[in-house]
């Protein structure tokens, strides 16, 4: 029997030997070597006495058939039946495949990050760090390289031994904090200066842009060709292209790496290849890998090709550090889209948001339209101060403040009117200023406590001549950014051909309530106007005082949020404009326009008073509303009213509203989003 026994354990060696063989055959080299060494390790004597999870695994291949062997080496080895190789996709599939899990691992680290924040339990938190792990395990199976290994779980023991602690394991991005991922890229940088690279460079010279290079290979190259001489750029043979700009996403795996690089005009893709790179730098493409996160400023050359799916990219032969981010951006899918940390964050917003660089881009176009009309037509843009003694041009509570060395009491700009027209006076027939404006008021989708502004003054000229020079304008700066003189906003399309529609503020008011037909100077009735307004729904009209206010505040009410289409309401009541001429027909009325769109107010302008006599009643008239409690209203302005003294021409002046014709002009729903930095409340 010991015989017996002895020959049975025999070929029980015997057949465990052959089957490792066979397994041996079938691993990666890699796996091979560190199955070799654990088998060469142990005796067979043991392997048989305790069966290893590997000699089971060989017992249960030895009942598969040899060709079921061959097929299942065949498909170990990396290779289909009819030898084809699995990994025989392109580039871009391969690469559309890692982008894709890529973006999966970012937004479930995102979403543990945010767990841990809430205190989410162990427990509660394993099955999501297992997905975690999983979706890594499959980047690393495409990318060809090894997963980072779990920690094995060890069983707990009641006196456990100190041993020495290591080093702790490497965090994936995607499971950092926001101050672990600073710390991660501030070392990156220490780690580029200590073999003497600047992370934080001081020039660059790029020498094309994104949208330059989308242009000139318009509809040039075919998908896989490259142009290696230059052919459809003005550089010229032998001259390399060269771009810069911020890293908005990196797919590196292997030896091959894509980048998407954002510029002031737009993207481009950037293609990395550790060959093409080692050609100048042997260390380039590791140090790419190792070094760059998104974010970062980088620059690159190199020559233009079009990938196997014809996107535009540039073949880069050598890159360089501009500025080392030691922030992230925001997650593409769960990044900024709460309004109040777009407006708070508004560099970040720029970054992300393409839409809303195009916005400032815009406003920056429209601004440069307007003053080069004017200068065009004569007008000299000359600064007047922000600082006043006392406020005046408008009704509007001012911001206070004080002068400590002059021991002054001041008050920020309300208007720039006063200081322009005492400049009409002194000689200048045409002057504007494009500026802020300050007003201590509420804060609204159309209202900001500080705001931009022109304000221009035309001698010999009136209102009719400022409701042209208006559309003309307006027109000309529409030109600058809109494709058609007719344009979306919200849910409505609007029409800025011209000649805009005229209306009095009387006939206006008449559509809405039929019967209001009262006399303006005559006092007795002032009781039927509040009662037609107040059957009207307008409320408030019993504070009025005149059937000039109650006209106004009936049209305030009821007809200017209707007015959807470029409309001038014309002809306003004596009461509500100090600074306006009196009409010149029309008595209790003053020759004044505001232009309205959108159900909103964006300009006003006078046939402006020149008789100082007049203008002086106005003032006081103010001032009696001012010490009766009213915050808007002014006090009289004697320095003012010394300068009309001396004669003022006859003048037209114009305000045009600029942030709410930029919202206009950009379909933009709210002025902070014309704003690049709106007043904000503290973050709690």
């Amino acid at each position: 029997m010991k015989l017996a026994s002895d020959s049975s354990s025999s070929r029980r060696q015997t057949k465990v030997m052959v089957m490792s063989t066979l397994l041996l055959a079938t691993l990666r080299p890699a796996a091979r070597t560190a199955a070799a060494f654990s088998f060469s390790s142990r005796s067979i004597a043991s392997t048989i006495v305790r069966p290893t999870t590997s000699s089971l695994y060989l017992q249960q291949r030895s009942i598969l058939a040899p060709s079921q062997l061959v097929a299942s080496r065949s498909t170990t080895a990396g290779y289909t039946n009819n030898n084809s190789r699995l990994f025989s996709t392109t580039e871009e599939d391969v690469s559309a495949q890692v982008t894709s899990t890529e973006e999966q691992i970012a937004t479930k680290g995102n979403q543990i990050r945010t767990l841990k924040d809430e205190g989410i339990s162990k427990e509660d938190l394993a099955p999501h760090i297992a997905e975690l792990l999983a979706l890594k395990a499959k980047l690393a199976d495409l990318t060809g390289e090894a997963p980072a290994a779990a920690a094995p779980k060890k069983e707990k023991k009641k006196n456990p031994p100190q041993k020495k602690k290591g080093p702790a394991p490497k965090k994936d991005e995607s499971e950092m904090s926001i101050n672990e991922l600073r710390e991660s890229r501030l070392a990156k940088v220490a780690a580029m200066r200590d073999v003497g690279a600047e992370p934080y460079a001081y020039v660059y010279d790029p020498n094309r842009t994104a949208s330059q290079l989308a242009k000139e290979y318009d509809g040039k190259l075919e998908p896989g060709e490259e142009d290696d001489t230059n052919e459809f750029t003005t550089l010229g043979d032998g001259a390399e292209i060269a771009v810069a700009g911020r890293i908005m996403a990196r797919r590196v795996f292997g030896k091959l790496a894509f980048y998407t690089l954002q510029d002031e005009t737009g993207t481009i893709q950037l293609q990395f290849d550790k060959k093409r790179l080692g050609e100048r730098d042997a260390d380039s493409f590791k140090n790419l890998k190792a070094w760059t996160d998104s974010g970062d400023i980088i620059g690159a050359k190199g020559t233009i090709r079009r990938t196997d799916k014809g996107e535009l990219t540039l073949y880069a032969k050598e890159w360089t550090m501009l500025t080392k981010s030691a922030l992230p951006l925001p997650d593409k899918y769960h990044g900024l889209t709460d309004i109040s940390k777009r407006y708070r964050n508004r560099h970040l917003d720029l970054i992300v948001n393409p839409s809303v660089r195009e916005t400032f881009y815009k406003r920056a176009k429209i601004t440069s339209s307007l003053r080069r009309q004017l200068d065009d037509k004569g007008f000299l843009e000359i600064e007047t101060p922000v600082l006043h003694t006392q406020p005046g041009g408008a009704e509007a509570k001012p911001f206070e403040t004080y002068h400590n060395s002059m021991d002054m009491e001041l008050t920020l700009r309300i208007a720039t009117e006063l200081h322009l027209k005492r400049l009409i006076i002194g000689g200048f027939p045409r002057v504007y200023e494009l500026g802020r404006i300050f007003r201590n008021e509420g804060i609204s989708t159309r209202h900001n406590p500080e705001f931009t502004s022109v304000e221009l003054y035309q001698a010999y000229a009136d209102y009719d001549d400022m409701m042209d020079l208006t559309e003309e304008l307006i027109c000309g700066m529409a030109s600058e950014v809109c494709d058609s003189m007719t344009i979306p906003y919200g849910e409505h399309t609007i029409s800025l051909e011209r000649p805009w529609r005229r209306v009095t503020m009387h006939d206006v008011v008449k559509d809405e309530i039929p019967d209001f037909d009262f006399d303006l100077n005559d006092p007795s009735t002032l009781d039927a106007a509040k009662a037609a307004a107040s059957a009207a729904g307008v409320p408030d009209v019993h504070k009025c005082t005149s059937v000039g206010y109650v006209l106004n505040a009936c049209f305030e009410e009821l007809c200017e949020p209707k007015l959807i289409q470029p409309t001038y309401v014309i002809d306003y009541p004596l009461e509500v404009s100090p600074l306006s001429k009196p009409h010149r027909s029309k008595e209790g009325i003053v020759e004044r326009f505001e232009l309205f769109a959108t159900g909103r107010e964006m300009a006003n302008s006078f046939s402006e008073l020149t008789d100082p006599v007049d203008q002086r009643e106005r003032f006081e008239a103010q001032a009696e509303k001012k010490a009766a409690g009213d915050e808007e209203a002014c006090d009289v302005d004697e320095e003012f009213l010394s300068a009309l003294e001396q004669g003022m021409p006859p003048t037209g002046g114009l305000g045009i509203g600029i942030d709410r014709l930029v919202m206009l002009l950009t379909n933009s729903p709210s002025i902070r989003d014309v704003i690049a930095f709106p007043l904000l409340k503290p973050d709690a």
